[in-house]
């Protein structure tokens, strides 16, 4: 009696790449949303995990009325103008507010050693604020220290793995 192994080989991952001041969203469940260099800035990710559905925002300031016509062309550079616009595209995707998982990363002390602009904590109280004022809660976050992050978010099972220089990656 002869035995044959059968081999399953998964196809590779896609993975899309979030930049600065930028946002992607995807119901792809074969694709990872990831950012780099995320220092004073903040990686928001949101998550509906019934529709599979999710956003990824890298925001680099906390509100867009120090610019307006930045704001305009670049609503994913602050908290105020692109995490409305990362929820709104989450729903056109599916995702459903009271399924909706969020997962912070980022808002490190970098670049300004005496605290002066505290551009990263800045970022996180903003998303705070507006989330609190939509009734939104964080479920998990990584924000604060020294050091800068990589945030990389699974599309097929919400999974958020963070790695810092010198550092694990782990699952937040």
């Amino acid at each position: 009696m002869s035995v044959s192994a059968q081999w399953v080989i998964a196809p590779p991952r896609k993975s899309l790449v979030v930049g600065v001041a930028d946002m992607v969203a995807s119901n792809d469940v074969g694709a990872d949303l990831i950012t780099y260099s995320l220092g004073s800035c903040l990686g928001i990710a949101i998550y509906d995990p019934v529709k599979k559905a999710g956003g990824l925002l890298h925001i680099m300031l906390p509100d867009s009325t120090i610019d307006a016509n930045k704001a305009a062309t670049q609503p994913f550079m602050f908290v105020d103008t692109g995490v409305p616009r990362l929820f709104h595209t989450v729903y056109n995707l599916g995702g459903e507010r009271q399924r909706l998982i969020l997962k912070v990363a980022g808002g490190a002390q970098l670049l300004d050693p005496g605290g002066i602009f505290n551009i990263g904590s800045r970022n996180f109280t903003a998303l705070k604020e507006i989330l609190q004022h939509n009734g939104m809660t964080i479920k998990s976050h990584d924000v604060g220290g020294t050091a800068s992050r990589t945030m990389r978010f699974n599309i097929g099972t919400g999974e958020m793995t963070i790695k810092s220089p010198g550092a694990e990656t782990y699952i937040l």
